[in-house]
Formats: structure tokens, sequence, C-alpha cells
């Protein structure tokens, strides 16, 4: 089998690539440390503004531990042409109560599980970035995207 000839990136069109892989993949993966082993879990944003995503949890959750030990987080998203963005950031506990109030509005399944936004299990992180690369299939090279 042939090997595949990777298509060309054009720099001025990396922001749009990438964003166009955040809004065709529904389900990133972000990967935290648990101590010195890194772990990795299919996520659902709530929100997401540019790079900056926004993710629902329980604090009972394993991974509330994980990220108030250390918030420095990957998010790993990847399109059905398996096109990849990477943001590379730091998770921290949403606190704007009208920006909860939008998300919390805007998503039924919340408002479903959990019942009222003041429900003490909820955390909402929001996981500012710090790099975010992007790479084509089979390009095998990540490149910067201009997030800012």
């Amino acid at each position: 089998m042939a090997k595949p000839t990777p298509v060309p990136t054009d720099p001025a069109e990396l922001k749009d690539l990438a964003l166009a892989v955040l809004q065709n993949d529904r389900f990133p993966y972000l990967a935290t440390m648990d101590g010195d082993q890194a772990r990795v879990r299919p996520v659902s944003p709530v929100r997401t503004d540019g790079f900056t995503v926004y993710i629902a949890n329980l604090r009972t959750y394993h991974k509330t531990l994980e990220i108030a030990e250390n918030p420095k987080v990957e998010l790993c998203y990847l399109d059905e042409h398996h096109h990849q963005v990477r943001i590379t950031g730091v998770a921290c506990i949403e606190q704007n109560r009208d920006l909860l109030q939008q998300i919390w509005d805007e998503n039924p399944l919340l408002r479903n599980y959990l019942g009222s936004i003041d429900n003490p299990d909820l955390i909402v992180y929001r996981v500012d970035p710090e790099t975010v690369r992007y790479m084509r299939e089979w390009a095998l090279e990540y490149h910067d995207v201009p997030w800012f």
C-alpha cells in the first residue's frame, strides 16, 4: 500500500481549520494527571468560546481531585477525517454566575440530571488555552494555531 501524501496546510487557514475540528467532535478526550499516572477520558463540553472550553463535572468524580492537584490539562479533538486539534491549558472552576446561568439554560441534560444550578455537586471547569495545535490526517506534523 502506498503511503498517503499529506495535503499542505496554509498557515492563514489554521484557525478556521482548527475551529472546524472542534465543531465536528462532540466528545473530545480530556487528559489529566493522577499523581504520576496520566488519565484520559471522553468529555462532553457544555460550551466552547473559540478555543476556551467549558466542561461540566461532578464533585464526586475522580478527575475533580486530579484537576485540584494539577490543573494542567489537555483536550484532544478528532474529526471524521482524522484531523486533530490539541488544546493544552489550565482548568479552573468557572465562578461567573451570569455565564454559569447561560450554560445552564443552554444545556437541558444538565437541568434534567442535576435539577438546579445550585446543586452542590456541579462544577463547571473552564479550560483556558495556553497552546493550540492542529494536524491534518497523515501530515504527522503539528502546527501552532493562533488562538487569541
